[in-house]
């Protein structure tokens, strides 16, 4: 259902820390152009957690509308269960394509109460969910064990491959056929899954080179594959940068540099400063000076 290159945008701030709508329509517009295949508002790299209710809604808004026939999905990412199903009833009624959900944060739930609150959202929405599996960032693993159990819901269309071990992709194939669609969410694991079986990329450094996410996405499907190994050994160190704590003021300060966007952030997060900022800096202008050729693949 969700398939293809699926950036994680970035949420837009005025100087007096409003959301900058013309701005993130110019923004996700360059991401459509580029050719990829949806988008996906107000997850850990969108600041979600930072935003009320109402400006979540009013990002997605703006994001289906820049998306057109493509999917524009709503991350929900709370601590409580209630609040994650009013935000995905809210998101249904504003015209969400789907969710993604991440199982509650704050408490690490176990087996048992991850599945009640998945099943939970998915039941307030009623809308396709992407199931958002990260282990290391949220403490909650959403199992392939999980995934089984939750298989009897058509509403869990999709599940977002963030545990940092490759071999899960394999093993939810391997166990559940493809009765899930599975895209990596690890930007530096991506070729690796992708050559495994995975049929999507929940890209974050996609916001800032939308063209060479997609060149790499479409030449592995096309099965060219030492095309695709080349433009991603080029675009490696930037990746890296989605894998951090402080993945937020990488990615915008690389989306500053190359597109000329904000980097503004919402606090308490700041914008990098020194040695921070001076190593991002470093591989972004590395990363231009040796940014490839793209071989046509339209």
């Amino acid at each position: 259902m969700w398939q293809g290159v699926i950036p994680a945008v970035t949420t837009k701030f005025t100087p007096d820390d409003a959301l900058d709508l013309k701005e993130m329509e110019r923004c996700f517009d360059y991401l459509m152009q580029a050719g990829c295949d949806g988008l996906i508002a107000c997850g850990s790299l969108g600041e979600g957690p930072l935003l009320s209710h109402a400006e979540r809604i009013e990002v997605l808004k703006l994001a289906k509308q820049v998306a057109g026939h493509r999917p524009a999905l709503l991350t929900v990412a709370e601590a409580a269960t209630r609040d994650a199903c009013v935000l995905a009833e809210k998101a249904a009624h504003a015209g969400a394509d789907g969710l993604m959900v991440v199982p509650g944060t704050i408490y690490h739930s176990n087996h048992r109460e991850t599945v009640t609150a998945l099943r939970a959202v998915a039941a307030a929405a009623d809308l396709p969910v992407m199931i958002y599996s990260n282990r290391l960032a949220y403490r909650v693993d959403v199992t392939t064990d999980m995934l089984e159990e939750l298989a009897d819901d058509a509403r869990f269309v999709a599940v977002k491959e963030s545990s940092d071990d490759i071999r899960r992709t394999t093993e939810i194939i391997r166990r559940l056929g493809r009765r899930y669609d599975v895209l990596t969410g690890v930007d530096n694991l991506a070729f690796e899954a992708l050559t495994a079986g995975a049929v999507g990329w929940v890209a974050g450094l996609a916001v800032a080179f939308p063209h060479e996410t997609v060149a790499i996405f479409r030449l592995i499907r096309g099965g060219r594959y030492a095309e695709a190994l080349e433009i991603y050994r080029w675009f490696r160190p930037l990746l890296d940068l989605d894998v951090s704590t402080y993945l937020v003021q990488n990615i915008k300060l690389v989306e500053a540099l190359v597109t000329q966007s904000s980097e503004r952030v919402r606090a308490p997060r700041l914008p990098l400063d020194g040695a921070q900022r001076e190593r991002v800096l470093a591989v972004v202008t590395e990363a231009l000076r040796q940014r490839p050729q793209l071989p046509d693949v339209a």
